[in-house]
């Protein structure tokens, strides 16, 4: 929900994320809805959103590894963190999950695959490793797939 109390949902299997405001049935289309793909006017398998003060949506878009931005209004997205499939560089994302992103517009993502958060600040390419990043397991400085 953000500061004006609209509720966002998104939705894995029409692949896009819609606002609402209390009581409505229907919302507001703000990211995808043109189907499953990899164009920037397309998700596939949304999972986690974040929403900054502008109403400018970010989203995990999950299966094409990379989380993109959609500003207010806008017909497509643009891709801020991955985006060049999956894979363990820090250029890639490997099915990204929950993600925060600050005032300074740095991307806080876990990169469920990949066993570590990312930080992504604004206009980079590539993003460092924060914790984990150590490989799969049950040690203090691992994870498994995170959310």
């Amino acid at each position: 929900m953000d500061d004006q109390r609209y509720l966002y949902v998104s939705d894995t299997q029409k692949h896009e994320v819609r606002r609402y405001r209390i009581g409505d049935q229907n919302g507001t289309l703000v990211a995808g809805g043109n189907g499953k793909g990899v164009g920037l006017n397309q998700l596939n398998f949304p999972t986690y959103i974040f929403v900054d003060k502008q109403q400018a949506v970010y989203v995990s878009d999950n299966e094409n590894h990379r989380v993109i931005k959609w500003n207010k209004g806008a017909k497509e997205g643009i891709v801020v963190a991955g985006g060049l499939g999956k894979g363990e560089a820090l250029t890639h994302l490997w099915y990204p999950n929950g993600l925060f992103v600050d005032t300074s517009d740095t991307i806080y993502v876990a990169d469920a695959w990949n066993h570590r958060v990312m930080r992504w600040p604004k206009g980079v390419k590539q993003g460092t490793i924060i914790v984990g990043g150590n490989s799969k397991g049950a040690g203090f400085n691992q994870f498994q797939y995170l959310r």
